[in-house]
């Protein structure tokens, strides 16, 4: 008994003492305003969506277009057999930019995963100057990433998926 009685005690005196504010009981309310994070006078930096679809791709006059290119490229590409490295790398030349020929240098034509085209390149403009051309072969999908910085359409890059 004199424990509970020390006990009532001391809860007295620590309410006498705490003032006359009491702390709001804690609840599980929304807040009803969102909290922002960031200062709304700054510029919106979020995604800008674009509704206008990539220009299509043009071509220097006198130059190839870029479906031809492509189709030469991936046929010189899959003719891979019986033929020298340096034959194949040559063969690739003349569509290709500096860079990817730098790539390809010293590229065993054994490890090419293909042997013919199968269809016509499908482009996919992705903005000015700049395109993907989509080539079926008879083992998959090669995919050739095409650049025409002055108008003059060359491959940039080489990807391929098996199908």
């Amino acid at each position: 008994m004199v424990i509970a009685v020390l006990v009532l005690a001391v809860v007295g005196i620590g309410r006498l003492f705490s003032g006359t504010n009491p702390q709001p009981p804690l609840t599980d309310a929304v807040p009803t305003a969102p909290t922002v994070s960031v200062d709304p006078s700054h510029d919106d930096d979020g995604v800008i969506v674009d509704d206008e679809p990539p220009p299509e791709p043009s071509t220097r006059p006198g130059t190839a277009k870029p479906e031809a290119v492509a189709y030469a490229f991936a046929s010189a590409w899959v003719d891979h057999k019986n033929v020298s490295a340096k034959t194949w790398h040559n063969a690739l030349l003349p569509n290709a930019t500096k860079d990817l020929a730098d790539e390809l240098d010293g590229v065993d034509p054994a490890d090419v995963p293909a042997d013919r085209v199968v269809d016509r390149p499908t482009l996919v403009p992705l903005g000015d100057g700049l395109v993907n051309a989509v080539i079926t072969v008879d083992s998959g999908k090669l995919t050739l990433q095409m650049v025409a910085p002055d108008g003059r359409w060359l491959v940039d890059g080489v990807d391929w998926n098996r199908s």
